[in-house]
């Protein structure tokens, strides 16, 4: 049987659910916000209550909300946020954090070397990697221009 791109293109089209873009955007815009909010009121307790200092204090919220998006995934219920909320979980660094934790979960059974250790970056693997060299590049920039 040979499909034509444009009979498959009609058959994709048909089978393809709908998508409710402003109900996804509004879900994403919430959830994103309200790990923001999250993040936030963290920050004012570190800051403001435990008086760390504001650089520490940053980086004790960014590790918070890590180990926090970290723990959703283990216990299953990371997954089920984002499935309705969409981006909202994706963007901020709870979901770098289940990009990293999902992948080692499901490929655990194949051992901490090969599995855990082998598959947990393949999906943040190329974020850090292009990460890396665009903040090098960039660095160079500055150096060569002095800006």
């Amino acid at each position: 049987m040979n499909i034509t791109p444009q009979d498959y293109k009609k058959i994709y089209k048909k089978a393809s659910p709908k998508s409710p873009i402003l109900k996804d955007c509004f879900f994403a815009f919430i959830s994103g916000g309200l790990i923001c909010t999250i993040g936030q009121f963290l920050s004012d307790i570190y800051i403001k209550q435990m008086k760390i200092p504001f650089k520490e204090g940053q980086a004790w919220v960014s590790v918070t909300l890590v180990g926090l998006g970290a723990f959703l995934t283990a216990i299953n219920i990371y997954d089920n946020i984002a499935k309705y909320a969409g981006a909202g979980t994706i963007v901020p660094i709870t979901g770098f954090a289940n990009s990293i934790v999902s992948p080692a979960m499901e490929f655990k059974s194949e051992g901490y070397v090969l599995g855990t250790g082998a598959k947990m970056f393949t999906i943040a693997g190329p974020v850090i990697v292009y990460g890396v060299v665009s903040s090098i590049i960039y660095g160079l920039i500055i150096w060569i221009f002095k800006i």
